[in-house]
Parts: structure tokens; C-alpha cells; sequence
């Protein structure tokens, strides 16, 4: 059992959060488990943390115990003979295996950084402007509710005791555009200004519009802070966890030096929402005038 190098960290935390799935659904508590396979509960713990590498053996060993056979079974096992840096999981974000690993970077990180240029991330989102942005995605109903739900449990990593450092670096874009209606989107903007007041933990900042060129053009990506640092990119339809060998933190950097400062960012946010407010309250041009004839 070795603790996990830079290149394989990525690997082990999804495998972690496999091998604690495994074991939750199986009704098996971590003690109980560990005597049952012949090892220490701690070293258990670390395993399913990401804390440390399980051998080939000691995973068939718990799969073993735990009675997982079938595709879940060479599922973990392959997570557990791969050698490359990073891994993608097919499915979106409600599918089992994408959430698992998506919570487990999230639980063992001490900070969170994301970027995104077009769309609120997904933490910071109230659930009407999720919905109409994975309705937009053509997601179906129950997908829908699956992510909302997910997203609402996973709310405690913003407010409350379990609440992480989160700096969220959101595009202009991610803020004039129309995702959803124009009152959603003044209640969400809103709700970002809200958070970045009241929650010491929030950093929100805005990186304008034609700043000219930064590593983030490239695309979305969320950083979580950890022993060895993992990337968390989101596709549509799946997710790829991969280690930080300092291209992402340079970007953080180009974004640090774009961004406006927090308080300009909240200015323009409540710019914006102001804006969509206007939308809001502005007359129909398809309603006749009050007293018209046509």
C-alpha cells in the first residue's frame, strides 16, 4: 500500500469513491468490512479516500466480500489495473459512477477553484436556472430531477460547517447570457452576489469580455486542492478527472490577473441583473398598447 503519486492521484480517488459506493450498497460498515477481509479499518479509510493505493489484489479481495460481480465488478477492477494519468467516465452527472467520483474530489479537497466562461457552475446555481440549462442540453425529465436534486444535496459545500473555499471565475458571458428566462436569470445573478456577501467561503469574479487571449479560452474546468491536485473537465455526456502538472494552475494565475476584484465583480453582476430586471417589467411588443385599437 503506497500513497498515490501526482500522475495517479485522479485514479485513486474515483477508485476510493468506487470501492465506498461498493461497500454502502452492500450494507457493510467500514469496521465490520475491514475484519472481515483481515485488515486494518484505517487502512480501509485510506483507500476509499484516495489516501493511499490499494494493490490489484486487496480490491478482488473487497469485491470479493462485499459479493460485487457482473459489469460492477470490471468496472472497479479496471479503475484498479489502469495505469494512465487520468480517466473519463462515460454518463452525466447523475450517473452513479460520475457522481461518486465528482463527491469524492469534492470530499477530500481542501479548496475548489472553477472557471467556467458561459454558464453559471454548477454549485452556484439556483435550481430553476439548472433546470432550464439541462432542459436546453435536451436532458429528459428524470435526468433533470436526478441532477437538481444532487446538486441541492451537494449545497453543503458552500454554506454550513462542511462548507470548502470555493473561487469561482465566471466568463461575462456567464452573465448576459439568456439560459434562462429574464426573471431566473435576475434571481440567479442575484443569488451569486448573495453568496459572495454572506458566505466567507464564496470568491466571485468576473472576467470581462475581450481581455484579449488567457489559457481558460480553452474551456471550462474546475481545480480541486488536494495532496496532488485534480481537474475535473465536464463534457456533454461525460467527465474526465485528470492530475494538475501546473497547466491549470497557470491558468488560475492568467485568471487572477484578468478577473475584476470581487467588489467590481459584484457591481457588475447587480449591472446585469438589473438589466434582465428591465426584461422583466418591459411591455410585450406583441400586446396592443393599453387603449389602442388594432
Amino acid at each position: 500500500m503506497t500513497r498515490p503519486n501526482h500522475q495517479e492521484q485522479p485514479r485513486v480517488t474515483v477508485l476510493g469513491a468506487a470501492l465506498r459506493d461498493a461497500r454502502l450498497a452492500a450494507h457493510f460498515g467500514l469496521r465490520e468490512l475491514a475484519r472481515k477481509i483481515g485488515t486494518n479499518p484505517a487502512f480501509l479509510s485510506n483507500w476509499e479516500l484516495g489516501e493511499r493505493t490499494p494493490s490489484l489484489e486487496n480490491v478482488a479481495i473487497i469485491l470479493g466480500a462485499l459479493g460485487v460481480t457482473g459489469a460492477a465488478r470490471s468496472h472497479i477492477l479496471d479503475l484498479a489495473r489502469t495505469t494512465e494519468p487520468g480517466i473519463t467516465i462515460l454518463g452525466n452527472q447523475c450517473h452513479p459512477d460520475h457522481l461518486a467520483a465528482l463527491q469524492a474530489c469534492e470530499a477530500s479537497a481542501k479548496a475548489m477553484t472553477d472557471w467556467h466562461p458561459t454558464l453559471v457552475p454548477d454549485l452556484l446555481q439556483v435550481p430553476a436556472y439548472t433546470v432550464a440549462a439541462l432542459t436546453a442540453q435536451g436532458l429528459g425529465d428524470s435526468d433533470i430531477d436526478r441532477l437538481v436534486t444532487t446538486r441541492a444535496e451537494r449545497g453543503n459545500l458552500i454554506v454550513g460547517p462542511f462548507a470548502k473555499p470555493i473561487t469561482a471565475f465566471l466568463g461575462e458571458a456567464a452573465l448576459t447570457n439568456p439560459v434562462a428566462s429574464p426573471r431566473v436569470m435576475s434571481i440567479q445573478l442575484r443569488f451569486l452576489n448573495d453568496l459572495a456577501a454572506t458566505a466567507r467561503r464564496i470568491t466571485v469574479r468576473v472576467v470581462p469580455a475581450h481581455t484579449g487571449w488567457h489559457g481558460g479560452l480553452f474551456g471550462p474546468f474546475t481545480v480541486y486542492t488536494m495532496g496532488q491536485p485534480v481537474v475535473y473537465l465536464a463534457h456533454q455526456g461525460a467527465g474526465t478527472f485528470v492530475p494538475d502538472r501546473g497547466d491549470y494552475t497557470r491558468v488560475i494565475n492568467q485568471l487572477h490577473d484578468k478577473a475584476l476584484t470581487p467588489a467590481e465583480s459584484a457591481e457588475t453582476i447587480e449591472h446585469f441583473a438589473t438589466q434582465f430586471d428591465s426584461a422583466v417589467t418591459a411591455p410585450d411588443p406583441r400586446q396592443p398598447a393599453l387603449g389602442s385599437s388594432r
